[in-house]
C-alpha cells in the first residue's frame, strides 16, 4: 500500500520498528501526506510509537522540523524594522512571565510576535490567561497579525490554521497515543510554530520540577540543548534558561488571578521569583534584539521600562488592540464581586518547606481554572492565591491560601485536594534563585 508521493508507509513503520533510520525525503513525504489527509491516523500512530521507542537521530529531527515548518505558511516580517524576537516557556504552574515580558520588550523597541498555547494538564496556558480579560481575542488572521506587529510592535495570539498545520494534527494524535514526552517530537512541535512566525531570535525558558512538563532536570537540560541547537541550525539565534518549577511561581495560580499578578508586576510590585525570571528572559530578548549590548544593560532597560510606566502603557495598548476591556485591567478589583472564596488554614505550627506545584496545579484544574481535556471549559475567575512561600514560619490556624471560583460547590472539594501540597518541617533547605543555568552556543554556564 503506497502513501503520499509513492512512499510506502508500512515500510517506514517497519524500518523504524527495527531501529532503522528514515531519510529526509521520506519524512517530508510522510508529513505532507498526513497534513493533506492521505495517510490515516492509525498508521501515523504506529510510526510515532516506533520513533518514540527507538529514537531519532539529528538528521531525522531536522527533516521532521523542516517539513512541519513548511506544512503551512512561513511568515516574513523583513519589511518591519528591527529584529523580531519571541520567547517560549515549556510551561509551569503560575508561570505568567510571557504576559509581563512581552510588553516590557516591545516598549524597548524590539518587536515581539508571540504565538502561544492553551493550558492542558496541570500547567496553565497563556491564551487562557489573556482571554480571562473580558473581550480579549487571541484569534487573528495572518494579515491582521502582521499589521498589529507593524503598528504597536507586539501581538499575542493562538496558533492559526495557516502556521504549522502539521503540528496541530500531530499534537492531537500524540496526546491520545502516549507519545507526548519525547524530546524530538516536543522540539519539533515548539520550534515549527516559532520558526514559522517570522522571528530572528528565540529565547527559551525550559523548566524542571514537579510543576513543569518535565520533572527531571537532566531531561530538561537535554530538551534545552535540542531546542537551542535545532533553532541555531535553522538560522535563528537561540538561547535557553533552565529554571526551577518545583514550587508554584508567584502567589497566583489561575487565569484572572494571574492577570491580577501580571498587573502588579507591570506596576513594579510583583513577587520576587516572578520578576527574577521575567527580567532575566526580557534582558535575553533585548540582547537578542540588539537593543542592549549586554545582559546587564538589558536588565537595566527592562527595569526602567517598568519604573517609567512604558511597559504598562504597552500592555494597555495590547489589550485595547485585541478587543479587551482596558477598564478591567485598570480596576481589576471590580471583578472580585463575581466570585466565592474560602480560606485554607495551616494545620500545624512550623516552617513551610515546600509547596508542591503539581498538587497546586491539579487543584486549580479541578476548581475549573484549567482543563484536563481540550474540550473542557474554563472558569476565568477560578484560582488559588497562596498567602505564604517556602521558608516561611506559620502558626496553626494561620491563612496559607485562598481558593476562589464562581460557584461554591467546587471550593470545599478543592481544599481537601490542596492541603497536601504544603509540606511542613522544623528546618528546611530550599533554593533561593529560580534560574539554574543558561545554555547558548553549545555550552552551559553552570554544567
Amino acid at each position: 500500500m503506497s502513501g503520499h508521493k509513492g512512499i510506502n508507509i508500512i515500510d517506514l513503520i517497519l524500518r523504524k520498528r527495527n531501529k532503522g533510520v528514515l531519510s529526509r525525503d521520506e519524512i517530508v513525504a510522510f508529513i505532507e501526506g498526513y497534513t493533506l489527509g492521505q495517510i490515516p491516523d492509525y498508521q501515523v500512530s504506529a510510526l510515532l510509537m516506533a520513533s518514540f521507542l527507538n529514537g531519532m537521530n539529528e538528521d531525522e529531527m531536522v527533516g521532521l522540523l523542516e517539513s512541519m515548518i513548511n506544512s503551512g505558511e512561513v511568515l516574513d516580517f523583513s519589511d518591519i524594522p528591527g529584529r523580531k524576537v519571541d520567547k517560549h516557556s515549556t510551561g509551569g504552574v503560575g508561570d505568567k512571565t510571557s504576559i509581563i515580558l512581552a510588553p516590557i520588550v516591545a516598549s524597548c523597541g524590539v518587536p515581539v510576535p508571540m504565538i502561544s498555547g492553551r493550558g492542558l494538564g496541570h500547567t496553565g496556558g497563556t491564551l487562557d490567561k489573556l482571554e480571562s480579560i473580558p473581550g480579549f481575542s487571541t484569534q487573528m488572521n495572518v494579515q491582521d497579525y502582521r499589521s498589529q506587529l507593524k503598528e504597536i510592535g507586539l501581538v499575542m495570539i493562538g496558533q492559526t490554521d495557516e502556521i504549522a498545520p502539521a503540528d496541530k494534527k500531530l499534537y492531537a494524535l500524540r496526546d491520545v497515543t502516549g507519545t507526548v514526552e519525547f524530546i524530538p517530537f516536543i522540539a519539533a512541535s515548539i520550534l515549527s510554530k516559532k520558526l514559522a512566525e517570522g522571528i530572528n531570535a528565540l529565547v527559551l525558558d525550559v523548566k524542571f520540577g514537579s510543576g513543569a512538563f518535565m520533572s527531571d532536570e537532566q531531561d530538561a537540560r537535554k530538551l534545552a540543548e535540542t531546542l537551542t541547537n535545532l533553532g541555531e541550525r535553522f538560522g535563528t539565534d537561540t538561547v535557553a534558561l533552565l529554571t526551577d518549577m518545583d514550587q508554584p511561581m508567584g502567589y497566583a495560580v489561575g487565569n484572572w488571578p494571574e492577570i491580577n499578578e501580571v498587573i502588579s508586576c507591570l506596576h513594579g510590585h510583583g513577587p520576587q521569583d516572578v520578576m527574577e525570571v521575567t527580567l532575566a528572559l526580557a534582558s535575553e530578548m533585548l540582547l537578542a534584539g540588539r537593543a542592549a549590548n549586554s545582559i546587564d544593560e538589558g536588565l537595566s532597560m527592562a527595569e526602567e521600562a517598568i519604573d517609567s510606566g512604558r511597559a504598562w502603557a504597552k500592555f494597555e495598548e495590547l489589550v485595547q488592540k485585541q478587543g479587551g476591556a482596558v477598564e478591567s485591567i485598570r480596576q481589576p478589583h471590580k471583578r472580585d464581586v463575581d466570585r466565592k472564596e474560602i480560606e485554607v488554614l495551616a494545620p500545624c505550627d512550623g516552617m513551610i518547606c515546600r509547596i508542591d506545584a503539581k498538587i497546586v496545579g491539579r487543584s486549580a484544574v479541578s476548581l475549573g481554572a484549567g482543563r484536563m481535556q481540550k474540550e473542557d471549559s474554563v472558569d476565568p475567575l477560578a484560582g488559588i492565591i497562596l498567602k505564604v512561600s517556602a521558608g516561611q514560619m506559620v502558626s496553626k490556624g494561620e491563612k496559607i491560601a485562598s481558593i476562589q471560583a464562581t460557584t461554591s460547590e467546587r471550593l470545599e472539594r478543592t481544599m481537601d485536594q490542596l492541603l497536601p501540597a504544603f509540606e511542613f518541617g522544623e528546618e528546611c533547605e530550599f533554593r533561593i534563585s529560580r534560574i539554574k543555568d543558561r545554555y547558548a552556543d553549545g555550552t552551559w554556564l553552570n554544567p
